[in-house]
C-alpha cells in the first residue's frame, strides 16, 4: 500500500509587469515565495473546538464541525521539527505564539483533510482565521515525523523534489493515477497530476540538481517509475533532511554574519545535452560579494557570458569564447550579494556525448 502524501493545491502563476526579460521573470518567480532573511516566523496551534471545518455527513444531508485542534503529542512532533530546521543555523527564527493574530503560520490537525502547507510567503495571503498548514494523520506513528519536516519545508518556500525537471523521471502515468486513486489518499486525477506528474518549471525548483534523498520528495512503491531504471523497484527517501535540503535552506537563509560553507556553490547545473548552436541561460544569486569563477565543463568552442539585468537592460560583466580543445571554458566575474546575475552559455561544438555542466564557485 502506498504512503499518505502531502497534497498541495495548484496556485495561479504570479503576474508580472509586461515587457520584462526572461531572465528577470525567472529570478522573480524563484524568489517571490521566499521569506526575507532574518524574519521571525511565528507559528500558532489551533486549540479547542471553536475553530474547525464544517463538513457533510455522507448519506444524511447533514453537516458536522470537525475541530482543527491537535493533541499535545501531535503538536510536540511539529515543535521538534521546527527546532530541527532551526538547528541548521538558518537565518530565520521560529517562535510559537498563543495568539493567532500574531502568527504567519497557523497549524491545524484536521483528520481526513490531508497534510499540506501553503508555500513560503503565500501564507501572508491566507486569512487570519484560516490554517496555513494541516496535518491529517497521526504524526507519532512510525515514519510520520517526516511529514512534519516536509510541510515545514513547504513553509520555507520549498517545492516537491520528485516534480523537479532535473530528475528525468519517466512515469507510468496510468499506474500513478490508479495508485493514488485508492487508499489511503483517494486522489482525483487532477490532484495526482498537480502533486506528482506535473513537471515544475526550472525557476520553481529547490536546486539545480535532483536530490532523490530530499525530505521534499515522496516515497513511491514499485511499478510507478519507468526511468531512471534504478527506481523501477521504488523510490524511498529516508525521511530525514538531506545534505541538499540543508544546502538549500542555508543558501536562501544564511545566518547573520556567518561565512558560507566552503563547499557551497551558488549555482550548479544538472548535466545538459546542448546541441551545436543551442543556448541556455541560468540565474546565479551569490551568497557573498566577491570574485567568482564561472565554468562550463564538458564542451569546447563555448561562449560564456555573465551579465546583470538593471532596469530591464543587460549590463555585461564578462565573456569568454573558448576556441581550444580543453573541453571547458571559465570566466572570472565580481558578483555582489543581493543581486541576481545571468550566465549565458552558447555551444558551438560539443565533444564526446555532448553533455556539459555549468558551475559557479
Amino acid at each position: 500500500m502506498t504512503a499518505r502524501y502531502c497534497s498541495l493545491a495548484q496556485q495561479p502563476a504570479p503576474a508580472f509587469a509586461p515587457g520584462l526579460a526572461a531572465e528577470r521573470v525567472g529570478a522573480l518567480v524563484r524568489g517571490h515565495r521566499m521569506w526575507v532573511n532574518g524574519t521571525v516566523l511565528h507559528y500558532y496551534f489551533f486549540d479547542g473546538d471553536a475553530e474547525g471545518s464544517v463538513i457533510a455527513v455522507p448519506g444524511t444531508g447533514e453537516t458536522r464541525r470537525v475541530p482543527w485542534a491537535g493533541a499535545k503529542e501531535q503538536q510536540d512532533v511539529v515543535r521538534e521539527c521546527f527546532d530541527e530546521w532551526q538547528r541548521l543555523g538558518i537565518g530565520l527564527t521560529f517562535t510559537e505564539v498563543g495568539d493567532r493574530s500574531e502568527a504567519e503560520l497557523r497549524v491545524g490537525f484536521q483528520p481526513g483533510d490531508g497534510s499540506w502547507s501553503v508555500v513560503g510567503r503565500d501564507a501572508l495571503r491566507v486569512g487570519l482565521h484560516e490554517r496555513t498548514m494541516n496535518f491529517g494523520w497521526d504524526l507519532t506513528a512510525p515514519g510520520e515525523r517526516a511529514t512534519a519536516l516536509h510541510e515545514i519545508g513547504h513553509a520555507l518556500g520549498m517545492t516537491h523534489e520528485h516534480q523537479s525537471p532535473h530528475a528525468g523521471i519517466h512515469w507510468d502515468d496510468e499506474a500513478v493515477y490508479e495508485e493514488l486513486a485508492g487508499p489511503p489518499n483517494y486522489w482525483s486525477r487532477d490532484r495526482t497530476y498537480v502533486n506528482v506528474l506535473r513537471k515544475l518549471e526550472r525557476d520553481e525548483v529547490n536546486g539545480a540538481v535532483w536530490d532523490p534523498q530530499s525530505i521534499m520528495g515522496y516515497p513511491f512503491p514499485p511499478g510507478l517509475i519507468l526511468e531512471p531504471e534504478q527506481y523501477r523497484g521504488g523510490l524511498l527517501p529516508p525521511g530525514t533532511l538531506s545534505a541538499a535540503d540543508k544546502e538549500f535552506a542555508l543558501r536562501w537563509y544564511p545566518p547573520a554574519g556567518a561565512p558560507r560553507p566552503p563547499a557551497l556553490v551558488p549555482f550548479r547545473s544538472a548535466p545538459l545535452r546542448l546541441a551545436p548552436g543551442d543556448q541556455a541561460d541560468f540565474t546565479v544569486e551569490p551568497p557573498e560579494t566577491r570574485e567568482y569563477t564561472v565554468g562550463v565543463f564538458g564542451a569546447a568552442d563555448t561562449v560564456v557570458v555573465v551579465f546583470e539585468e538593471r532596469d530591464g537592460e543587460p549590463r555585461y560583466l564578462t565573456a569568454q569564447d573558448d576556441g581550444g580543445t580543453a573541453g571547458n571554458a571559465t570566466v572570472r566575474a565580481r558578483l555582489v550579494k543581493g543581486r541576481r546575475y545571468v550566465v549565458r552559455v552558447r555551444l558551438y561544438c560539443a565533444w564526446g556525448s555532448g553533455e556539459t555542466a555549468v558551475m559557479c564557485w
